[in-house]
């Protein structure tokens, strides 16, 4: 311009320069040990927050989602042994407002048999309380207020999620922390990277690798032990061809049948077309 002045500062897209190549900072989770732990200590510190945390420890669920979660997307199935018990994850509650999930589609998580029995056991006592006070039906939301109306996630943390961590002596960690170790724990049980991708929720199992790849390290060692085995013997893959006076009598009919009578029956096929 003719004052001298520029429209744009140039200096304003060098972060993708200064940050880019700089190392994303490591997953937090707890240990299975540590996990127990804070569940123990959720039971006599927060004991109406208890259903909460194991089903963010065991199903990966964000704390958004789990404010948002409804009782009709749950999936409760025949009982503990049917397979068919699940989590519609398809919502969640962020700044004020319902939402799509992350990657806004929905996703289905797997509910395990503990998380089923502990939902299970909420939704009668909360169904018990409802009968008490002549209500016709139980509030919409799994984890409501204690009136009934959707959780401060902020309060969650502070008052409820963190005094927990640090009656179990651990470190101070984020809520998403839980979700982390659920996928850290599966791995570690022997879940393979492409189920823990759709439990996740992940956009690609790029993202899954990215995260938690490295917990599958060890896992991985008995391959390379494998090199060192000794080589046996293999049998050969092509089998030998049968002389030709050991032919069955089928076999030589069969032959005989080569062509018509103006070819020469003969065992050599390139004589009869030059191109085999």
């Amino acid at each position: 311009m003719g004052n001298g002045l520029i429209e744009n500062n140039p200096a304003s897209r060098l972060g993708k320069f200064v940050f880019g190549g700089a190392r994303k900072k490591a997953v937090d989770f707890l240990t299975r040990a540590e996990a127990e732990s804070f569940l123990e200590k959720a039971k006599t510190h927060a004991p109406e927050r208890y259903a909460m945390f194991l089903t963010a420890l065991r199903t990966g669920l964000r704390l958004g989602e789990l404010i948002a979660l409804h009782w009709q997307d749950i999936q409760f199935g025949e009982d503990a042994s049917d397979p068919n018990r699940f989590i519609l994850v398809r919502r969640s509650y962020s700044r004020g407002e319902f939402t799509s999930p992350k990657n806004h589609k929905p996703r289905r998580v797997d509910m395990s048999r503990e998380v089923r029995r502990v939902l299970m056991e909420r939704r009668d006592g909360m169904a018990l309380k409802a009968f008490e006070r002549d209500e016709e039906s139980i509030p919409e939301l799994v984890f409501p207020s204690s009136v009934g109306t959707l959780l401060d996630g902020v309060n969650v943390y502070h008052y409820r999620f963190l005094p927990c961590v640090e009656a179990a002596g651990l470190r101070r960690i984020t809520f998403h922390a839980l979700r982390h170790s659920y996928a850290s724990h599966l791995i570690q049980a022997g879940a393979n990277l492409a189920y823990v991708k759709e439990q996740m929720g992940h956009s690609s199992i790029q993202v899954t690798v990215d995260m938690y790849g490295h917990l599958i390290a060890g896992a991985d060692i008995a391959w390379a032990d494998r090199l060192d085995a000794p080589t046996k013997s293999q049998p050969s893959a092509t089998q030998a061809q049968p002389a030709k006076d050991e032919m069955d009598a089928e076999t030589r009919q069969l032959l005989e049948k080569i062509g018509g009578p103006a070819r020469i029956r003969t065992l050599n096929q390139r004589i009869m077309s030059p191109l085999l």
